[in-house]
């Protein structure tokens, strides 16, 4: 594994149990999170990327496949050496209300972490909690205070506190704005944001919300039911998407500028139940230039060009590529 690569996910699969079998969230997912950046995991609801970040941290234990982080094999740790290792690895919940606990106040969510690791006690670690609180936008004094007396912004932010307190080396933020109001959600960006510059930090950061994404990450891993569609920098994605699913959920971004042109690619019919995938291409029930090919054998994630990846058939077909064109900018 190259020294700049901090953490390393092959071929990642988990199966949950039903009383019909078996179901693959996810199935086979690969990529890579390089030091000091950002990558983005996006997808539909039901994609199977909040399952990937917690198999990544063993907040949910993978069916198969390896998760390295700087270079050790977070799968063999034994429960003594995972709760070491989560010192450098922490994540930020998506819902700021169910992720803090109401009895606790303040000083003690932030604190819990400080507590488990043994790193600070009296009036250090009232100091650290302090100077935690004012780093993520909040007043030191509110560390007396009960989630319940906050925003959903606010408690967002004790979330972010909370992650940062044991100086991780990353962060899983699972779509950490999605259940904020619009107007709040461009602050908790430009926090997050700073925060990763201010520390070097490393991160993985699961979205819906391609826009969200653009703005945020370096590289970014399309998921399709359970699957990656698509993956490499943000850049060469987002200019020029190969794969229909990500040129569908470009198109119904928003872009800066109302007056530029854009083709609309609607996709028909709601992402299909993991319990019966379709065979072959998962996309292919909804993919607007599937072939009957596309049902006999999943497409592997080919290189198309720099660091970009995708899991197509047609991805090289000129018609398709053409006819879909690129996001505006």
């Amino acid at each position: 594994m190259s020294d700049d690569i901090l953490l390393s996910v092959r071929d990642l699969t988990k199966q949950f149990p039903t009383r019909n079998g078996l179901v693959k969230a996810v199935d086979g997912v690969s990529f890579d999170v390089r030091r000091g950046r950002i990558v983005g995991l996006v997808g539909e609801s039901g994609s199977g990327k909040t399952t990937v970040g917690r198999c990544v941290l063993r907040l949910v234990e993978p069916s198969s496949g390896q998760v390295r982080f700087d270079g050790a094999d977070v799968l063999a740790l034994s429960d003594r050496d995972l709760r070491t290792w989560r010192r450098r690895a922490q994540i930020i919940f998506q819902d700021p209300y169910s992720s803090l606990n109401p009895r606790l106040r303040v000083e003690d969510i932030v604190g819990e972490a400080l507590d488990t690791h043994g790193l600070s006690q009296g009036p250090a670690r009232r100091a650290r909690i302090g100077e935690l609180l004012a780093r993520v936008g909040l007043d030191p004094e509110h560390g007396r205070r009960f989630p319940h007396e906050f925003s959903g912004g606010q408690r967002q932010r004790i979330g972010i506190a909370r992650a940062l307190a044991v100086e991780p080396d990353f962060i899983v933020a699972d779509e950490p704005v999605s259940a904020l109001d619009v107007s709040v959600q461009a602050q908790v960006l430009n926090l997050i944001q700073d925060l990763q510059q201010a520390f070097g930090l490393t991160m993985l950061f699961i979205a819906h919300d391609l826009s969200v994404v653009e703005y945020l990450c370096d590289d970014v891993v399309v998921m399709y039911l359970g699957r990656v569609m698509e993956r490499g920098p943000s850049r060469q994605v987002y200019g020029n998407p190969r794969h229909p699913y990500t040129r569908a959920l470009l198109s119904a971004a928003p872009v800066p500028d109302p007056r530029a042109a854009r083709n609309r690619i609607v996709l028909q019919g709601d992402i299909p139940s993991p319990l019966d995938p379709p065979s072959g291409c998962v996309f292919r029930t909804r993919c607007p230039v599937a072939v009957d090919a596309c049902a006999h054998a999943a497409p592997a994630l080919d290189h198309v060009g720099g660091d970009q990846h995708v899991a197509c058939i047609r991805h090289a077909d000129p018609a398709v590529a053409g006819a879909a064109g690129a996001r505006p900018s």
